[in-house]
């Protein structure tokens, strides 16, 4: 059976989303496109939380979440226990932060890069494993209450 991967996007990401529901296709995951629907300005926060929610819950394992900045994005989602949501707008930083730091959804700024890098870098942040080793006590304190 596929992983499935939910994924949300504000208007600002709506057409890259598009986009990356049919390369996580193509590549043998079952998408679960959470909206938006259209490029109709619309707010982010309630697509981040039903994202991470998801990733919370553990019916998903990870998650993708598109945005102007990815900011917004990444402030709804990381209000999640256990959730690590990672904005990256390089190879480098998308792969560092599933290596580094176990993030479990990746968001992308699609005002600020393109469809071909999102797609590699999509396909970055889902074969790069996490490290573990020394990055293990750091991701703890991440999820830790109240910090280290």
């Amino acid at each position: 059976m596929a992983e499935v991967i939910p994924i949300a996007a504000d208007h600002a990401g709506y057409e890259m989303k598009q986009r990356l529901v049919e390369e996580l296709r193509r590549l043998g995951y079952e998408p679960l496109d959470l909206g938006t629907h259209s490029s109709e300005s619309t707010d982010y926060p309630a697509y981040a939380h039903d994202v991470a929610e998801r990733v919370e819950d553990g019916t998903a394992k990870r998650g993708v979440l598109l945005c102007g900045t990815g900011l917004g994005m990444s402030y709804a989602a990381n209000r999640h226990k256990g959730v690590r949501a990672a904005v990256v707008w390089n190879d480098e930083v998308t792969r560092l932060s599933r290596e580094h730091n176990d993030a479990n959804v990746l968001v992308l700024p699609s005002r600020c890069i393109g469809d071909d890098e999102a797609a590699r870098m999509l396909r970055t942040f889902l074969d790069t494993p996490f490290a573990g080793g020394r990055h293990i006590r750091r991701v703890e304190g991440i999820d830790a209450e109240g910090g280290a």
